[in-house]
């Protein structure tokens, strides 16, 4: 035989094996090699030999079902271009009715894919006749396929052919199969949005109101993005008369459901519906779901409050949505208040100053001072916008007794928030009112049980230095922290040096040397090595800051200590010691 026509045949009696082979990695893998061995083939070959064949094969794992289904997707270019892509419907036809879902999904997605490229005749003479045997497939899962291809040929076939994809798309809609109504309304939005205005109302619009009333609630809740999309083409006027019916019974669903898809999506319906149905509506259906019965719908409300209110007039909110609110804030369901902390303080901005203080400061307290963590935690991370609003001062006068409160909560999280927020309201208060009321605080996290705690208030340290200052740090909270270098606690001791090193980040070299180096090596000589490989790290970490200025205490003072603690009978305290000496 001809060497050249054995090289040929090659790449493909390779994937026949491989394809045949019993093991699904093999095969697997060889379908995700389709595309080199169609390289190797070059166009004419692969249209003619390895097409034939990939048709075939359709008939084994899922997996691999999968993979192929995702590779004809961009095959078009291997056949020769658009022209020839008409050959691959036959493939995904048969891949689109399968049993597995995530194979007819993915058949289904490179079918459209391929349908955008195919010339317009290609479609409507092979992708059409593909979608309608779907449609009308004995089983129900070549319809529910069918439901996908539909928005993608769609713009671009005739007018007839436009029309019978409405009819068809319609008969789908009304199908007996509950799994087929729910693909068809899943893509319902997305037909809606290449179908003319004229034709949505005409044809579309009475389908999607008989999909509300429909006796499965999966599929009832798929139509709240339809009302949507729908309410996004339609003008203000539009949306009242054809939309407000559906929307209003979606909204007080049998099904808690429905009426939490509503929920969560409530603020993109408003937006869509336009501010006449907001004002004369969508505020009675918003107090309507803040109340309802079910935890998870009243979840989802909250989520929308600030954002839905926005679009309020403030005394609307304040008669209206308030009061639900205040309900809220004791709510039986520690998920709803978390969310509700998490949220409620956005009002701030919208109701302005005087409202924030006389109705949401007494619900802020509230929940300040909630049993559940996350919702101590969700409030307190969020003062910020309330700050904005009302002024630290009157803050500080509400939450601060509250805030120090929380900063000894027994949950270490709900601490370490405080911690993290703490820098904030410092440079909010000033200088006095931190040393007199929070400064102590700061100091009592260096100790506290929890690493991350005391990492934190290290860090803490470093933040407040940055805002207040090295002559601060100098005067008030370094010598609170030397003070812990003579604690018989060891803890203490290493807490000491880490708040050292995040302090030396901010200050200039002439308190290094004066306020940190002597601590740091008095400790040099600790008992406890973790402590001195902890004073190597400190030292290497300054060495560098004080090279510029300080050599003679580098040479004099810092180097014979590192020099002792290379020799350490301990090997990290040696490591950092070497470490710390490659600075000089």
């Amino acid at each position: 035989m001809n060497p050249e026509s054995t090289d040929d045949i090659y790449p493909i009696a390779v994937l026949v094996d491989e394809l045949k082979h019993e093991d699904v990695v093999l095969r697997l893998n060889a379908i995700k090699r389709l595309s080199t061995i169609a390289l190797a083939l070059g166009p004419d070959r692969t249209r003619s030999e390895l097409i034939p064949f990939l048709d075939e094969s359709i008939d084994d794992e899922d997996e691999v079902l999968l993979a192929l289904a995702e590779e004809l997707g961009d095959f078009l270019d291997y056949l020769g271009g658009p022209n020839y892509g008409h050959l691959l419907i036959p493939s995904l036809e048969t891949l689109a009715a399968v049993e597995e879902t995530v194979v007819r999904e993915k058949a289904v997605e490179s079918a459209t894919k391929i349908c955008a490229r195919l010339p317009p005749k290609h479609v409507e003479d092979y992708y059409l006749p593909m979608l309608k045997r779907l449609s009308a497939g004995d089983w129900f899962t070549s319809r529910t396929s069918a439901c996908g291809l539909y928005a993608a040929a769609y713009p671009i076939v005739s007018q007839a052919n436009q029309e019978e994809l409405r009819k068809l798309y319609k008969q789908l809609c009304a199908d007996d199969t509950p799994m087929v109504r729910r693909a068809a309304t899943t893509h319902l939005s997305k037909l809606m949005k290449v179908v003319q205005k004229g034709f949505v109302i005409s044809d579309l619009l009475p389908t999607f109101a008989t999909l509300t009333q429909d006796d499965q609630d999966s599929v009832r809740l798929l139509t709240v993005e339809c009302l949507i999309t729908m309410a996004e083409q339609f003008t203000n006027e539009e949306s009242k008369t054809h939309l407000l019916g559906s929307l209003r019974n979606l909204a007080a669903d049998k099904s808690w459901r429905v009426r939490y898809m509503i929920a969560e999506k409530f603020v993109q319906i408003s937006k869509a519906v336009g501010p006449a149905i907001v004002k004369d509506d969508m505020a009675i259906a918003f107090v309507s779901i803040l109340k309802d019965i079910e935890a998870e719908v009243r979840t989802a409300a909250c989520s929308q409050i600030p954002e839905f209110c926005s679009q309020l007039a403030p005394e609307v909110v304040q008669s209206e949505i308030l009061p639900c609110i205040k309900e809220l804030v004791t709510d039986s369901s520690q998920h709803v208040r978390a969310a509700l902390a998490t949220h409620v303080t956005g009002l701030a901005p919208i109701l302005g100053k005087n409202l924030t203080i006389d109705s949401l400061l007494p619900m802020f307290l509230q929940l300040l001072k909630d049993e559940t963590s996350e919702v101590r935690l969700n409030i307190i991370s969020k003062l910020e916008k309330v700050n904005e609003v009302i002024g630290i001062e009157l803050l500080s006068q509400n939450l601060l007794p509250a805030v120090i409160e929380l900063a000894e909560d027994k949950q270490w999280r709900v601490r370490l928030a405080i911690i993290e927020n703490i820098p904030l309201l410092a440079k909010q208060l000033g200088v006095a009112f931190f040393n007199d009321k929070l400064s102590s605080l700061c100091m009592g996290w260096l100790g506290d049980p929890v690493y991350s705690i005391r990492e934190a208030a290290t860090n803490n340290l470093k933040k407040l230095v940055e805002v207040f200052g090295p002559d601060w740090a100098k005067q008030t909270i370094i010598p609170k922290v030397l003070a812990l270098a003579q604690n018989p606690n060891y803890l203490f001791r290493i807490t000491t040096l880490f708040a050292l090193m995040s302090i030396s980040q901010a200050v200039p070299p002439q308190v290094i040397k004066e306020s940190i180096v002597p601590t740091t090596l008095n400790l040099g000589n600790d008992p406890i090595p973790n402590i001195r490989f902890n004073v190597a790290k400190t030292l290497g970490q300054v060495v560098p800051v004080l090279k510029a200025t300080e050599q003679k205490t580098l040479d004099e003072q810092i180097k014979p200590l590192l020099l002792k603690l290379k020799d350490d009978t301990d090997m990290d305290v040696r490591f950092y010691a070497q470490k710390a000496l490659l600075g000089f």
